[in-house]
């Protein structure tokens, strides 16, 4: 309960090292390798979930310049972040789940399943894990699912820039394949341009059906004349809409 309330403490601080107050209370307490994790992707309509998760050195070394919740930064400085994560983190992995799998067996099955995956990736393997939002089980090592994360744990905070600048270059080279919805402007997410471009032309099949949004422009589609086939063998658990604020659908 001590981490949980410092937690909210810490969410509205503005010292320069608050980010890394949990990692260091942590190491005090016999914890020597503490792994953040972190997705991209969960409430996009289109492409694939990315889940991150990343241990970073202490010290100064493990001071990433920079460093913040990867929605709070400009592509070019999650791009300039990410580069300093990769050179100085002990360890780091980044796990991809595609759409078929997503429609398959459902958002938060596969998002527990992601973040997990990415954890047991790691090498070292961590004493202790950070979690943003989620409780993951199943990673036989203590942890903690922390509000906001990506916001008052440097790890979490990390293992999000590692995640979402992924994800970014992945809809970038599907904006290649299917140019017509921009998915490099609004990277699968939910916009007036996304919308626009779903009524005219239908899904493809980088959408994810059991979205409510893209069920609805398949049908319309359809009714127009044109044939579109959603994955075969998608079991519905319950229609997915876009919810929050657009920057916490950006997840």
């Amino acid at each position: 309960m001590a981490f949980r309330s410092a937690v909210h403490t810490r969410a509205a601080d503005d010292r320069p090292d608050a980010l890394w107050d949990m990692e260091r209370s942590l190491r005090r307490r016999g914890f020597a390798i503490v792994a953040g994790a972190d997705e991209a992707g969960r409430g996009a309509c289109a492409g694939p979930l990315v889940a991150a998760a990343c241990v970073l050195p202490a010290g100064k070394r493990g001071r990433v310049p920079g460093l913040a919740d990867s929605k709070l930064l400009t592509p070019a400085a999650r791009e300039r972040v990410y580069a300093e994560v990769v050179d100085r983190a002990l360890a780091w992995s980044v796990v991809t789940i595609p759409v078929p799998d997503l429609d398959a067996r459902g958002m938060h099955v596969t998002n527990i399943e992601a973040l997990r995956r990415a954890v047991l990736s790691l090498d070292p393997g961590p004493d202790y894990v950070l979690t943003d939002g989620f409780p993951v089980p199943g990673l036989a090592r203590p942890g903690l699912a922390v509000w906001k994360g990506d916001r008052v744990a440097a790890c979490v905070a990390a293992a999000s820039v590692l995640a979402k600048v992924t994800r970014d270059r992945m809809m970038l080279e599907l904006h290649e394949r299917f140019p017509e919805y921009d998915f490099a402007g609004h990277k699968g997410y939910i916009t007036d341009v996304h919308s626009a471009a779903l009524e005219r032309h239908g899904p493809c099949p980088e959408h994810r059906m059991r979205f409510v949004n893209v069920r609805s422009a398949r049908d319309a589609h359809a009714a127009r004349g044109f044939q579109v086939t959603a994955p075969v063998g998608m079991v519905d658990d319950g229609d997915m809409v876009p919810s929050g604020s657009p920057a916490e659908q950006r997840r």
